[in-house]
């Protein structure tokens, strides 16, 4: 095998990888039927892509697909919590993907390990959170004339890359696959909704059942892990800051009020909102003992750990993934993944993958082109056997006219 670059954390855990991957492509038939053309069209050769994303058994999936069309493919992660070590070994040691993920890598190895993925000067970029599109804005701006377009999976990257757009800080177009409508369903709302129930459930091992979980923002994932949580008995609070979405929260059947009140009673709280200190320290001093507080946002910013930690009187690590803070009062309060996204943390995530293509666009963020988004919902039915009905020409038509009425 070509001698390639990459920093990993054991290559000798390249079998159970392989074998994970393996496991995870029985799931992921819309991949397969993207695979399959992609294998016999090329539609990527001779395309290099730099992507930042979270180093799983389904991005390992979506990797060896971009490799099949052509595509010279350079991996690092999108969280330092969220790398599977023994799929970054996988992904080097049998298919010679470079690849730059440790999982618990600290934050200087993790930007290293960014700039290593640009090694070999991009044409495309794929990124979930835009830490790699900033970094090569801040840090690489000479690599910027080779870059035709880039991809961005995920909200919190999605506001980061409209606000560089509005100061014309953006040097290149971005899809905002985050904003598809397929993404929306398969990955935040059914995907986000059962990892994130999944990475809580083997971070505590609790049960649902009974308990009060605070749902705060109720977006695709949010809506998500409502589902989730009601469907296992729990009795969920949804809390909010937009009028419509609160009401929608209220039609679909669950609590809905301010967090301050939410903190008195919940047992389980969960952030989904991609914004800054949603829990904080008002919060955490309501909270009854034994609250779990975890997160589902891209960024570890949405728990105040630090006003966790000034409040608390000690800390430690109790079970992998779980610290207890002790409270002056006595009180214990749990913070799961050291406040990073859970569902990836302590669980194995989830991803919706898509055929992207991007052209001589301005720099600019873009939706995906909703005949693309089709498409998508379309071999994801294939693969399930299920067939739809077609319009007729003549629905076609009516469908076509204003001259028709009654």
């Amino acid at each position: 095998m070509k001698k390639i670059p990459f920093d990993v954390k054991d290559l000798s855990l390249a079998d159970a990888g392989k074998l994970k991957i393996e496991w995870a492509e029985r799931e992921m038939p819309v991949l397969r039927l993207i695979g399959e053309r992609f294998k016999k069209e090329k539609p990527l050769a001779g395309v290099r892509i730099s992507a930042c994303l979270h180093v799983t058994t389904e991005t390992a999936n979506l990797a060896l697909v971009l490799k099949a069309g052509g595509a010279e493919v350079y991996l690092c992660a999108s969280n330092p919590l969220s790398t599977q070590d023994e799929v970054a070994a996988a992904l080097v040691k049998e298919s010679g993907i470079p690849t730059f993920a440790i999982k618990g890598e600290d934050n200087a190895t993790y930007y290293k390990h960014i700039a290593s993925s640009l090694e070999h000067k991009p044409n495309l970029t794929m990124d979930d959170g835009a830490d790699l599109v900033t970094f090569l804005h801040k840090e690489r701006t000479n690599l910027l004339g080779k870059v035709i377009g880039g991809t961005e999976e995920t909200t919190t990257g999605v506001i980061r890359l409209r606000q560089m757009a509005e100061q014309k800080k953006l040097k290149y177009p971005i899809i905002s696959v985050n904003d598809a409508h397929t993404k929306h369903f398969f990955d935040n709302r059914y995907g986000t909704g059962q990892s994130t129930i999944d990475g809580v459930t083997r971070a505590t091992n609790i049960l649902w059942a009974g308990k009060r979980v605070v749902v705060c923002g109720y977006g695709w994932c949010g809506r998500g892990v409502a589902m989730r949580a009601k469907g296992l008995g729990a009795q969920v609070i949804v809390t909010e800051i937009d009028p419509i979405t609160a009401l929608e929260a209220v039609m679909d059947g669950y609590q809905v009020m301010p967090l301050k009140d939410a903190a008195r009673i919940g047992d389980i709280f969960i952030t989904l909102t991609g914004n800054l200190h949603v829990l904080d320290k008002h919060h955490f001093s309501l909270m009854k003992d034994g609250a779990i507080l975890a997160n589902s946002g891209h960024f570890n910013v949405e728990i105040n750990i630090d006003a966790l930690e000034k409040l608390a009187k000690n800390k430690r690590r109790v079970r992998p993934f779980v610290d207890e803070y002790t409270m002056a009062d006595g009180r214990h309060l749990f913070l799961l993944g050291e406040g990073r996204l859970i569902n990836l943390a302590a669980a194995e995530g989830q991803h919706l993958v898509k055929s992207r293509k991007t052209s001589k666009l301005a720099a600019n963020v873009y939706p995906v082109p909703w005949e693309i988004d089709k498409e998508v919902g379309r071999l994801k039915l294939q693969a399930m056997g299920i067939s739809i009905d077609k319009l007729t020409p003549e629905q076609e038509e009516y469908l076509g006219s204003w001259e028709k009425g009654t």
